[in-house]
């Protein structure tokens, strides 16, 4: 998906040139030592601790992008002290709904407070460079709750259209399930049926839509089909769903819409809200063993289990 960026960040990317060469002196600095400017119409109470932002927001290092929200699921942080003092969210309480800002962090003053190695993909003098845009400001999560479910509403939208856009575009005749994953069948097999309660036995080869890439998988190599019990909820839902359309020696192709995998968790790559696709083969379907002998998720690659939050990434307020 391209994203389109909002016309500030022209002038915001400006600024960053003189940030990360030290060198602009509009930019002040926390007491912690964090460099920020704020542009504001000044218009409007500045948040206090206990609120919420509603935030785009885009992280970055040298040239590459980390992290973004625009055109996607905004981010909804509270206004709260820091949990350390060298952090682009001392800012939110200078922040307006309207504003934007950028918040510059150098990775060696990260790394003398933290008093800790590096991550392998930071390097000394780094600057990592993190670009708000405060949507709106909410005085209590029940707002903020009311206002994420019409933002859900329109991100799983979204995520619709961009798996059928990717079908159309690669003339790929899908059928959708109730629940919404789209599947293709290659073979449907002749064996028992794949249900709720069943285990199965799964060849499978997981890729990012829409590049492709693939993330992980077992139909190659000594590697054996990984089992699941279809409706423990052990597995991301779309396999619990689509696996359904499939008996035993079946084969096909599943196209999976974000919130039917790992939603604002990051996905296989790396980020949030990741529409997917599998190519499947159904190796076996079984009466499911007792409950205490159950396999449980598989870990795609030191992805996290179904519930469990990524580290290191903005995560959408709950």
């Amino acid at each position: 998906m391209k994203i389109m960026f909002p016309k500030f960040l022209g002038l915001v990317s400006l600024v960053l040139l003189g940030a990360v060469a030290c060198t602009n002196t509009e930019f002040k600095r926390t007491k912690a030592g964090l460099q920020y400017k704020i542009f504001s119409d000044g218009r409007g109470d500045v948040a206090k601790k206990g609120q919420f932002l509603k935030l785009d927001i885009l992280q970055k290092l040298r040239d590459s992008t980390l992290y973004s929200s625009y055109g996607a699921m905004p981010v909804y942080l509270p206004v709260d002290t820091p949990h350390n003092t060298y952090n682009p969210w001392e800012i939110f309480t200078m922040l307006r709904k309207g504003d934007s800002a950028v918040a510059v962090l150098s990775v060696d003053t990260l790394l003398r407070k933290m008093n800790g190695a590096l991550p392998p993909f930071l390097k000394k003098k780094d600057k990592i460079i993190f670009a708000f845009k405060v949507l709106d400001v909410f005085a209590s999560e029940d707002l903020l709750n009311k206002d994420r479910e019409g933002e859900l509403a329109k991100q799983k939208d979204r995520e619709i259209k961009e798996v059928e856009s990717y079908l159309s575009a690669n003339h790929i005749q899908a059928q959708k399930t109730e629940k919404g994953v789209y599947y293709v069948i290659d073979n449907p097999g002749d064996g028992p049926k794949v249900d709720s309660g069943k285990q199965v036995a799964v060849k499978y080869t997981g890729k990012l839509m829409p590049s492709g890439k693939v993330f992980d998988g077992n139909m190659t190599g000594p590697a054996d089909p990984y089992k699941l019990v279809v409706g423990a909820g052990n597995v991301i839902p779309g396999w619990d769903d689509g696996l359904k359309v499939f008996k035993k020696g079946g084969k096909g192709k599943l196209y999976i819409p974000a919130y039917l995998a790992y939603d604002a968790q990051a996905g296989p790559g790396h980020k949030p809200f990741e529409n997917l696709m599998f190519d499947v083969e159904i190796v076996d379907v079984k009466d499911a063993p007792p409950a205490s002998a159950q396999p449980g998720m598989p870990n795609i690659q030191g992805l996290p289990q179904q519930g469990q939050p990524q580290q290191g990434q903005p995560q959408p307020h709950r």
